[in-house]
Parts: C-alpha cells; sequence; structure tokens
C-alpha cells in the first residue's frame, strides 16, 4: 500500500472514529432512555422464539403473543420482588455483617501475628476490603432493580419491537428492488441470534437454579439473590461466573465461616465447569463465542457507557455485532479478531468452503 492510498483513506478513517466517539458519547449521557431500549430488545430477542414455536403448535398469533407478554409481565414482577426484598433484607443485615467483618479481621491479624507476620490493622483492612466488594454486588443489582421498576416502559417497547419483526419481511420485500440478499442477511442473523440467546438463556437460567440449590443446602443468606445473579451473570463467560461467585464466598466466609466458603467455591466451579464446559459447547457450536480478552474488554466499556445493565448485556452486545460482521464477506476479518481460537478456526473452516 503506497502513501497517497494511506493519505486517501486516513480521512475516512479519522471520521468513523469521530463518529464512533460521538456515538460512544451520546449513549452514555442518554443512558437512561439507552438501557430500557436494550433491555427491551434483549427480552424481545429471548422471547422471540418461543413466540414462533406457539404458532407453529398451531396456536393463533394473538393468542401466542398474549401468552408471551404475560410471561414476560409474570417474570418482570418476580424478578424485581426477588431483588427488592433481598437488597432490603441485606440492608438490615448490614450491622450484622459489619460485626462479623470486624471479627474476622481481627482473626486474620492475630494468626498473623502467631506466624511472625505483623500487618497495622489499617492496611489489612484495605487489603481485604470487604465490605466494598459487598456494595459493589449490591450496587449492581440496585441498578438492575431500578430497570425492573421500569418495568411498564420496558414492556411495552417489547411489546413494539415483537410486533415489528413480525411485519420485517414484508417490509424488506416492498422496500428493495433485490429483496433476496436483505431478507437471506436478516434470516441468517436471526437465525444465529436465537440459537446464541435460546441455548445461553437456558444454561443460565440451570446456572441459577443450582447455584439457590446449592447455597440452600449450605445455609447461606440470600440465596435466592446470589442465584439471580449467577442467572444474570452467566450471560457473560468465564469473567462472569467469577464475579458472581465472589459475594456468596465472600457472605459464606462472614456469616458461617471459612468451611462452609470452601464449599461455596467447590459449588460454583463445579457448576460452571459443567455447564459452562460440557453443556453450552456441546449444544451452542463452534462459532459462536468470544475471546476472553474481548469479553472483559466489552464487561468495562459497556458498564462504563451503560453502567450496571451494561455489564450484564455487554457479551450479548458484542456477540451481536460479531455474528452481524461474519455475515458478510468483506467484515467477516473483524468477525475473526473478536472471536476465540476455535471460533477463528470454525470461521476459517466456513471461508474455505463458500470458496
Amino acid at each position: 500500500m503506497d502513501s497517497n492510498t494511506l493519505r486517501s483513506q486516513s480521512p475516512g478513517f479519522m471520521v468513523a472514529l469521530a463518529a464512533f466517539i460521538v456515538i460512544v458519547a451520546g449513549m452514555r449521557a442518554a443512558q437512561s432512555l439507552v438501557v430500557p431500549f436494550l433491555l427491551a430488545a434483549f427480552v424481545a430477542t429471548i422471547f422471540a422464539q418461543p413466540l414462533i414455536w406457539l404458532k407453529k403448535k398451531g396456536l393463533p398469533g394473538w393468542l401466542a403473543f398474549i401468552i408471551v407478554i404475560i410471561v414476560i409481565a409474570g417474570l418482570g414482577i418476580g424478578f424485581g420482588a426477588i431483588i427488592g426484598e433481598s437488597i432490603t433484607d441485606f440492608s438490615e443485615s448490614l450491622p450484622f455483617y459489619q460485626a462479623r467483618i470486624g471479627t474476622l479481621m481481627q482473626s486474620i491479624q492475630s494468626w498473623l501475628v502467631g506466624i511472625g507476620v505483623e500487618v497495622p490493622a489499617d492496611i489489612l483492612s484495605s487489603y481485604l476490603n470487604v465490605e466494598a466488594i459487598m456494595s459493589v454486588s449490591a450496587g449492581m443489582l440496585s441498578g438492575i432493580g431500578s430497570m425492573v421498576s421500569n418495568g411498564f416502559m420496558i414492556l411495552l417497547t417489547v411489546i413494539f419491537i415483537l410486533l415489528e419483526a413480525q411485519s420485517s419481511p414484508a417490509k424488506i420485500r416492498k422496500a428493495f428492488v433485490n429483496p433476496t440478499v436483505q431478507l437471506s442477511y436478516l434470516q441468517n442473523f436471526s437465525q444465529k441470534i436465537n440459537q446464541y440467546m435460546g441455548i445461553k438463556t437456558i444454561t443460565s437460567f440451570i446456572t441459577g437454579v443450582v447455584v439457590t440449590i446449592w447455597l440452600t443446602i449450605l445455609g447461606v443468606d440470600f440465596p435466592l439473590l446470589w442465584g439471580l445473579l449467577a442467572f444474570l451473570l452467566n450471560y457473560v463467560p468465564s469473567i462472569g461466573s467469577i464475579i458472581a461467585a465472589v459475594p456468596a464466598v465472600i457472605l459464606a466466609l462472614i456469616q458461617i465461616g471459612p468451611g462452609t466458603s470452601i464449599l461455596v467455591i467447590i459449588g460454583y466451579l463445579f457448576i460452571n465447569t459443567t455447564i459452562g464446559s460440557i453443556l453450552e459447547p456441546r449444544f451452542m457450536g463452534r462459532g459462536l463465542g468470544l475471546s476472553t480478552l474481548v469479553v472483559f474488554i466489552s464487561l468495562v466499556f459497556w458498564g462504563w457507557v451503560l453502567g450496571p445493565v451494561g455489564m450484564f448485556l455487554s457479551v450479548p452486545l458484542t456477540m451481536m455485532v460479531k455474528l452481524a460482521l461474519e455475515i458478510k464477506e468483506d467484515t467477516r476479518w473483524m468477525a475473526i479478531l473478536l472471536g476465540s481460537d476455535t471460533e477463528v478456526e470454525a470461521l476459517t473452516e466456513s471461508i474455505a468452503t463458500e470458496k
């Protein structure tokens, strides 16, 4: 590539970069408007497949639509009740946990002194700031709870999205001279998104249920809350399971003791290894994954732009971008860069097959 070509492409790159910065700044400024819409799109994507399935079973379109909307409303009310009640109970129990944290710090300091290591209490507290970790977890759940409290607007948006999705193919046929290509792209993209979101939702639900049962058996407080957190953060591969486990492990340590905390760790490791490394790859297949670095960057980026809900939606949003990029041949190289090693191999094989 010569210098003239570089000079001709640089203005386009700078314009694209400036547009990206303006869009990100606008999304961050309009967070209160963007987040409910993205959450509604996320919910609509998940429930589009059950709507199609009910229609295939012979139910009239209007009846299938009403059933799906009632299920969405019921789940939203249930999630909001669990989060609201658990956060209230957690706030009421906070003095007890703070006292337990003080006792735990004294025990750790006494143990260190016993082995000949003297560490000032303020330094130990700064390195083992358990209260900060628990407050971050509560803040994340509060952010999600605030979105659930805005449930009527989200539900209304979901209704319009599902109604609009049903008429999209007809609009594309009328809007384009040769709609076959556009419909093919849309169907391919929708199929991959539905496959990814459907399987991920089922495995996340299983993860949340098993975590709740395990924590209930161990006697850890608020098992429903930590199970819900495990369900939500399971949409974030690798990193999400670690983030979901931290507050439950710390609470088990504060509330009961180190033995129970170790059992909680073992349970989370077994659950996430079984579901994330065995079940998901078996049903998901290759070509539907992101590299660990991309997952981490998307978690930080979307969390910064959209807050706690952005962290929850980070990987689904990035996955949608990746699937959209790999549909067209001229943008598939960007999808390859976003994918993990196995997904890169799968995309390379698909390109070779097409050629």
